[in-house]
């Protein structure tokens, strides 16, 4: 809660304002939830592709076979990004984007620009942590919003099993309903963040 004070015909009135945009806790305690899922699901893209810990990095496609840090691994001079622009693109975009990000094949394989995969894992990175941790939660959504958008409109449409529905879409409302939310203040650092003279009145860095 907070007090403002103003002014009715010269009179002080004080008025009483509840900084919270959710104001019953079932649903405070799922936005929580959903807040700290999403953050998950990009900090764990950024350690399995950065490590090579045999999820969707690190595991041998045709045998199944499991090398954890194998030659993969962003840490190992792996690139994170090179595969998907090479084979996995489709749609309007796809020329475009292997022009803009330097693709090439290779006798070794796909080839990026080292600045794609910079990008890539550090906005990874910090979203994920921002939206675990509550802080910034504003701009961790808008980042990882564009993120799903662009991994839709380049490799998902149109979806295999729907008309135009696929998992990219749901985890973009999510997104939307955490941004809408301040979903940080909910059981994260979001409140004492908030609270810190460089953030309190930047009302985009909550």
């Amino acid at each position: 809660m907070r007090t403002l004070e103003r002014t009715t015909d010269g009179v002080p009135v004080i008025e009483m304002m509840d900084e919270e945009p959710v104001r019953t806790k079932g649903l405070q305690r799922v936005f929580a939830v959903l807040r700290v899922a999403m953050g998950w699901t990009f900090l764990w893209a950024f350690l399995d592709k950065a490590f090579g810990l045999g999820f969707a990095t690190g595991r041998n496609v045709e045998t199944g076979a499991i090398v954890f840090g194998g030659p993969d691994a962003w840490v190992n001079g792996g690139s994170p990004t090179a595969g998907v622009v090479g084979f996995a693109l489709k749609g309007p975009l796809k020329d475009t984007i292997q022009t803009v990000t330097g693709y090439e094949m290779t006798q070794a394989g796909p080839q990026v620009a080292a600045w794609v995969d910079w990008l890539y894992m550090g906005t990874l990175l910090a979203i994920g942590v921002a939206l675990i941790l509550g802080i910034a939660t504003k701009l961790a959504a808008i980042g990882g919003i564009a993120w799903m958008a662009t991994f839709y409109l380049t490799t998902a449409i149109w979806p295999e099993h729907n008309p135009f529905l696929d998992d990219h879409i749901i985890e973009i409302v999510v997104l939307v309903g955490v941004l809408l939310a301040n979903a940080g203040r909910y059981y994260g650092l979001g409140k004492a963040w908030q609270r810190l003279a460089f953030v309190k009145d930047r009302r985009y860095l909550h």
